[in-house]
C-alpha cells in the first residue's frame, strides 16, 4: 500500500458553482465565517486501512450517525491559517507547514490518528486551487481556512475511536474586530486549562469550555475574555481565542510562557521572531494580573496586545476587572504597529520572507 502522502485527490466537479456575480458580492463585505466556498476537501480514516479516499468535493452537509464519537466523547480538533492575495497577483498561505505540525499534535494529544504533515499542506492547497476566485482583495481581506478532525466511528463506548474525518472548509473573511482597540475582561470565575489538560491542543472542547467566559465578558461590556492560570490564578495566560503580548516603557516586550496549558500560537511565534530581528528585548514570562494593572497606571506598560490567526494584531485599549477599569496608556500604540506592518506584509508579500513563512499555491 502506498504512503498516506501520496494519496491522489479525486477532484468532483461543482454541478452548481456561485456565479461571478454573486460570489463578488458575498466578498465585498463578509461578516467572519458567515460566507463558504464552494468546495471542501475529505480524507477518511479507518483503522487497519488508515488515511484514504482523499477527495475535493462540492461543500454540502455531513452524514452522521447519531451515536458517531465525537458527538458523545468529543475527539475533535481543528486549525486555522489564511490564504492571501499577495503584491505580484498570486495566492500565498502564511505557514502552512506550522499548523500541521501543531495539527499533528494535537491529534497526539487527543488520542486521533496523526494526518502526514504533507499530506495536510496538499489538502488546504488543492481547497484554495479549487476556490482561488474566492480570495478576495483588499487589505484587510482574506480566505480563512479551517481544517478539522473528527471521530465519526458509531459507537458507544469510552476509547478512542477507529474512524475518522478530516476536512478543509473556507471562508471569505474581512477584519475580525471592526476597528480601533477592544476591552477585554479578565474572568475571576473561569479558567481555560490546567496542568495536564488539553490547552496546548487545538480542540474544540478548550472553546466551549470558554464561551461562558466570554459571554460574561460581553456581559460587562467586553470584547474578549482574558483567563488566568487554574493554580493561582493570578497569572496571566491567553484570551478566549489569541495570545496576548504587553509592551513596557523600555521598549521589551513579553508574552506568558508556554506551560502545556496555553496554546502555541503560530501568530504568536511569528511576532517573537520579528520582534527580535528588530532588536527588541523578548521576554517569555509569568506575569500576573495585578502587575499588569499597577504597570499600566504607573505608565511602565505602555502598550497590550492580542495576536491570533483570525485578527493578526489587535490593540487593546483597557482592561476590565470586578474592581473596575483600567486604560492601556497608547492604543494602538506604535510597536504594536510596528509589529503588525511586517507581519501582514510578510503575508502580502511586500516584505522579504526570510523564513520561508510564505507558501505560494497559485
Amino acid at each position: 500500500m502506498s504512503s498516506a502522502e501520496d494519496l491522489e485527490f479525486k477532484i468532483l466537479a461543482h454541478p452548481n458553482p456561485t456565479s461571478p456575480e454573486r460570489r463578488a458580492e458575498l466578498i465585498a463585505n463578509p461578516a467572519f465565517g458567515r460566507v463558504s466556498t464552494d468546495h471542501m476537501v475529505m480524507i477518511r480514516y479507518k483503522e487497519g486501512l488508515g488515511w484514504h479516499d482523499a477527495q475535493v468535493m462540492p461543500r454540502g452537509p455531513l452524514t452522521l450517525d447519531p451515536s458517531a464519537a465525537v458527538l458523545h466523547y468529543a475527539q475533535e480538533i481543528f486549525e486555522g491559517m489564511k490564504a492571501f492575495r499577495t503584491s505580484d497577483g498570486g495566492i500565498a498561505i502564511f505557514r502552512p507547514d506550522a499548523n500541521a505540525r501543531r495539527f499533528r499534535s494535537s491529534a497526539e494529544r487527543m488520542a486521533m490518528p496523526p494526518l502526514p504533515e504533507k499530506l495536510f499542506i496538499r489538502a488546504v492547497d488543492e481547497l484554495v486551487k479549487a476556490d482561488r476566485d474566492w480570495v478576495p482583495e483588499g487589505e484587510n481581506a482574506s480566505l480563512y481556512i479551517r481544517p478539522f478532525m473528527f471521530a465519526n466511528d458509531a459507537f458507544l463506548g469510552v476509547k478512542p475511536a477507529s474512524e475518522y474525518l478530516f476536512l478543509v472548509i473556507a471562508a471569505p473573511v474581512g477584519a475580525y474586530f471592526s476597528s480601533g482597540a477592544v476591552t477585554v475582561w479578565v474572568s475571576e470565575t473561569y479558567t481555560r486549562a490546567a496542568p495536564g489538560g488539553t490547552g496546548a491542543a487545538k480542540c474544540g472542547g478548550n472553546y466551549a469550555a470558554s464561551l461562558l467566559a466570554q459571554a460574561e465578558a460581553k456581559e460587562n461590556g467586553c470584547d474578549q475574555v482574558v483567563f488566568l492560570d487554574a493554580v493561582n490564578h493570578r497569572y496571566i495566560e491567553e484570551m478566549g481565542g489569541m495570545n496576548i503580548f504587553f509592551v513596557f516603557d523600555d521598549g521589551s516586550i513579553s508574552t506568558p510562557a508556554l506551560t502545556g496549558t496555553i496554546l502555541p500560537g503560530i501568530t504568536r511565534d511569528s511576532i517573537l521572531t520579528i520582534a527580535r530581528e528588530k532588536g527588541m528585548t523578548v521576554r517569555e514570562e509569568p506575569y500576573t494580573v495585578d502587575q499588569w494593572l499597577a504597570d499600566a497606571k504607573s505608565g511602565r506598560l505602555t502598550e497590550t496586545f492580542a495576536c491570533g490567526t483570525a485578527a493578526a494584531i489587535s490593540p487593546i485599549g483597557a482592561v476590565r476587572t470586578k474592581a473596575g477599569e483600567v486604560k492601556i496608556p497608547q492604543a494602538p500604540g506604535p510597536v504594536a504597529m510596528s509589529l503588525r506592518e511586517t507581519l501582514i506584509g510578510v503575508q502580502r508579500g511586500r516584505v522579504k520572507d526570510t523564513h520561508g513563512w510564505e507558501h505560494r499555491v497559485v
